[in-house]
């Protein structure tokens, strides 16, 4: 009784109930929509209404489509498809057009045989109404039956019905808008984002052509993008742009048909030890993979292993080959069009139809088989790429349980240089891996040994674009790095075993030093890749100059900015360049580099996985381009200690 007397009593009945109206369930929970409201969600918006003006492609109406970056970050996307209709649907009173751009889950692309499309990205029917609902406002032109027809929106909401506002002779859709600040982060495009994705539709679609242009500089930037060579010509795009080595000329192309699901593969074999698989449904890219992308993995093993047994390729004391060993060094790309595609989630980053496993398996056995068969010359060559990647399993096994077995013997297994912190938790720890004994040093007297735990490095740094996971068993370099982390790597790599959960990389502020971040960097990508992916790696930004004038000292990162605090600190500035991190004594290492108050830190992200295993290729192949480049270009600055 006295607890009934104690309990706060709270009325739950239907006013406590909240119905979203409209589009409002997107503006109240945009991340459910479009991922993020982050630059990955405000690039999502163009690529929703892209993949109406595809789905018009795809059903042969439509062959080109127009990107245009207007001032102020102001989208156009235009076609010459069919034209949304404009006709009054009859179960909700109102245009057609409006329909699409105000009802989710609205669109011509759920009625199977009797809709607008057989294929389709778009299936959700939420990407126009999505974009709508985000942008500050929205204008969707139509042409169709010799007229043209306006209507404009301001979050989400209509400004006035549908009009027409004069003729046409031509028919498509053209739709302008204006992301919303009140829903993005920030507003800015990139335009190599954008081109890279639009590249890729042209791929997957042979003999559409995709222009995008950008307005907002002086002179518009124009790319004109269109591929009768289809997902045949990507792969060989992404082998011109690595500046790999094919151990074959010819792309291997198969392409089957079940019912309404078409397939198609495209793979080449090149000198690399690492593999690339991009998967699309119905052109939209599949990150996390799926089921055309696992018939395609199992297909591959089996045709390797049965086709290397018949013609004596594998003795009958060989293990079989994995799937990693048949593998390395592939470039793939399958795309698979289906009519009820079933993605996961809206941002549809998996498929999960199981008659497209049977379909693609079935394609890649046979045919790939009969490749072989045909182009023995081919099937040499890759089958001795993968036994020599099969040798290299086996030793890196037996280099992995060679470290086990001594590390097992050991009273401590922490490298002997590690200054480990008192913490243990390891969500509240750092740890920077420093280049050089000297900067170590005074890295180890000037930090908070709470928290931060420095690892210097010695002896010499592996390149391990050119190196196999065997080879770096027992790198003086690497594997202490492993063994302070604790997570592992390769195939023995977890996550929750990591002992830090911020991972700095500190090296001197100019060029080698940007070679060397890009070296661990590379390790890290190619052996611990979820390290990156889930934002634990930094890189530690060193200041460039010291600016002093009486007892007033600031600090300059780069050339502009010292320009820049010597003007504000007028005559009888003193300023010195440092020449790497050695010069530093502790304090100002902890004030400039590693005080979580005030330091500059890079958080390094991989948005897209194709655009980055480019990037480490290009960067730690045979031709080695600046590796400050990389870092520009692939790193968001972040105050991640507010």
């Amino acid at each position: 009784m006295a607890e009934n007397e104690n309990r706060i009593e709270h009325e739950y009945g239907g006013s406590q109930i909240e119905v979203l109206e409209g589009l409002d369930p997107v503006r109240k929970r945009p991340g459910m929509y479009i991922g993020s409201t982050g630059p990955k969600g405000l690039h999502h918006l163009v690529y929703e209404i892209v993949d109406n003006s595809i789905d018009e492609a795809l059903a042969g109406y439509c062959n080109h489509i127009e990107v245009t970056i207007k001032k102020g970050d102001i989208i156009e996307v235009s076609d010459n498809g069919r034209g949304i209709p404009v006709g009054i649907q009859p179960k909700l009173g109102i245009p057609a057009v409006t329909v699409v751009f105000t009802v989710l889950h609205a669109g011509g692309k759920f009625g199977g045989e009797n809709s607008g499309y057989k294929v389709a990205g778009g299936l959700h029917g939420v990407g126009a109404s999505v974009v709508n609902a985000l942008s500050e406002w929205l204008t969707v032109r139509v042409r169709t039956g010799g007229d043209e027809y306006e209507q404009t929106f301001h979050r989400g909401k209509e400004d006035g019905p549908l009009k027409k506002i004069g003729k046409a002779e031509t028919s498509g859709t053209t739709v302008t808008f204006k992301p919303d600040p009140e829903m993005f982060e920030e507003l800015v495009y990139n335009y190599d984002t954008l081109l890279t994705r639009l590249r890729e539709e042209a791929f997957l679609n042979a003999g559409v052509r995709i222009t995008l242009t950008d307005e907002r500089g002086e002179e518009p930037v124009v790319k004109s993008m269109c591929y009768e060579g289809g997902i045949r010509s990507f792969v060989d795009h992404i082998h011109r742009r690595r500046q790999l080595e094919v151990l074959h000329p010819e792309v291997i192309y198969l392409k089957g048909q079940q019912g309404d699901i078409i397939a198609e593969v495209a793979l080449q074999y090149n000198n690399s030890y690492n593999e690339l698989i991009l998967s699309f449904a119905n052109n939209v890219n599949t990150p996390d993979g799926g089921t055309h992308e696992e018939g395609f993995k199992t297909a591959l093993t089996r045709v390797f292993n049965d086709f290397g047994r018949e013609k004596g390729y594998l003795k009958d004391k060989d293990e079989n080959l994995s799937g990693s060993d048949v593998r390395e060094g592939l470039t793939a790309v399958i795309s698979v069009k289906l009519t009820e595609a079933q993605f996961e989630g809206q941002t549809k980053a998996k498929l999960g139809n199981t008659e497209v496993r049977s379909l693609v398996s079935g394609l890649v056995y046979e045919k790939l088989k009969e490749f072989f068969e045909e182009n023995p010359g081919v099937a040499k060559a890759v089958f001795e790429k993968a036994t020599q990647a099969a040798r290299a399993r086996e030793a890196a096994k037996k280099a992995r349980e060679l470290v086990r077995r001594k590390s097992a013997l050991e009273t401590s297994r922490m490298p002997g240089k590690l200054a480990d912190c008192r913490e243990k938790d390891p969500s509240k720890t750092e740890i920077y891996i420093v280049e050089g004994d000297s900067a170590g040093g005074s890295a180890k007297m000037g930090r908070d040994s709470n928290i931060q735990a420095i690892l210097p490095l010695w002896g010499k740094m592996l390149n391990v674009e050119k190196a196999r996971l065997d080879k770096v068993y027992g790198n003086e370099k690497m594997m202490p790095v492993v063994t302070a982390l604790g997570c592992g790597i390769g195939e023995d790599f977890d996550l929750s075993k990591l002992r830090y959960h911020k991972v700095f990389i500190m090296a001197d502020a100019d060029v080698d030093g940007s070679h060397i971040c890009t070296l661990m960097l590379t390790f890290f990508f190619r052996f611990m890749r979820p390290l990156i992916e889930e934002g634990h790696v930094y890189i530690a930004q060193p200041p460039l100059f010291k600016l002093a004038k009486g007892q007033q000292v600031k600090y300059a990162y780069n050339e502009a900015e010292m320009s820049k605090m010597s003007a504000e600190m007028g005559q009888g500035v003193k300023v010195s360049r440092y020449k790497g991190l050695g010069e530093m004594n502790p304090e100002q290492l902890w004030e400039t580099t590693m005080n979580p108050e005030n330091r500059v830190i890079v958080q390094i992200s991989i948005e897209d996985a194709e655009r980055a295993d480019e990037t480490f290729t290009i960067l730690m192949g045979d031709k080695v381009e600046p590796r400050r480049e990389f870092i520009e270009q692939n790193a968001q600055y972040a105050n991640l200690d507010i």
